[in-house]
């Protein structure tokens, strides 16, 4: 619970700071990643140093696969947005929920009880009438859509699977997985954003720039490593739903802070999703919190 709390509250406030990063004029989407997971390497060794964790070497070839994952979950996810409206955008991130159930199943045999599929219905569905509009299908968009997808899905399965097989805390393996990941997008951003010709190098850092755009990369040290601890505790179907949760809650939060306007749509979607994570949560809850 410790663990989702702090991925919950940790990831609404990076948006809401990215929002200010946004209208500030950053637009380098792919170098502030790199400063994240830089950050998160930062992060961790701090906490190594005070003994928080204890540093186990893993060989690198075995955490390639889900740094690659990583890479691409942002990469094709930033395609998916550049090739595709909103509306199919936000529903291709919806299908992550079915597809890592699908996943898991074929590659690792593992199961949802009935119930509990049943339950992600109608998150799902919430989710999508409060974020996807209108539908315009293109094959490029469906293309780099359906990677995202994909990657995304592997990426969350990979966090738990690698845990396990490499027999290592959720510290020990971000701590190899953020500076590979930081070194491979460091090569996107570079094609992408004209990291070492100009690009955030030629934006005009102001102390409110510097303070919201490191201000973000401190809160994505906390998230990335919340995310590893919610996943190693939990499962990734269960980090998913916690996903959909901080959704609904930046779709609330935004007509509160920002004056964003609401809608009867939006109202209602995040009102039946809210309804299914409700009952998702009670359906894996131990007996015993059932029977309190």
């Amino acid at each position: 619970v410790a663990y989702m709390a702090l991925n919950y509250f940790t990831s609404v406030g990076i948006v809401w700071v990215n929002k200010v990063v946004s209208n500030i004029g950053f637009r380098w989407t792919i170098s502030l990643t790199c400063l994240h997971f830089l950050f998160t390497y930062l992060g961790l060794e701090v906490m190594a140093s005070r003994g928080m964790f204890v540093r186990k070497k893993l060989p690198i070839d075995q955490v390639v696969y889900i740094s690659l994952a990583f890479c691409g979950f942002v990469g094709f996810n930033n395609l998916s947005l550049q090739y595709n409206p909103v509306g199919v955008y936000q529903l291709m991130k919806v299908l992550t929920t079915p597809v890592i159930t699908f996943l898991q199943f074929v590659l690792y045999g593992t199961t949802v009880p009935r119930w509990e599929l049943i339950s992600l219905l109608p998150i799902c569905v919430g989710v999508a009438i409060a974020t996807v509009s209108h539908l315009e299908i293109n094959s490029v968009g469906l293309f780099w859509g359906s990677l995202g997808v994909l990657s995304t899905s592997m990426y969350q399965i990979w966090v738990k699977e690698e845990q396990k097989r490499l027999v290592c805390t959720p510290q020990q393996l971000l701590y190899y997985q953020a500076p590979l990941s930081t070194v491979m997008l460091l090569g996107i951003a570079g094609a992408t954003d004209n990291l070492f010709t100009g690009g955030p190098m030629s934006f005009d850092w102001t102390p409110l720039a510097y303070l919201v755009v490191f201000g973000s990369a401190s809160l994505a040290f906390l998230v990335n490593l919340s995310i590893f601890l919610v996943i190693g505790k939990t499962d990734p179907l269960a980090y998913n739903v916690l996903g959909h949760a901080k959704l609904c809650m930046i779709l609330m939060s935004g007509p509160m802070l920002f004056g964003e306007p609401v809608t009867l749509k939006v109202a209602l979607g995040t009102a039946l999703a809210l309804a299914g994570i409700f009952w998702y949560t009670y359906l894996r809850l131990p007996p015993r919190a059932k029977s309190a």
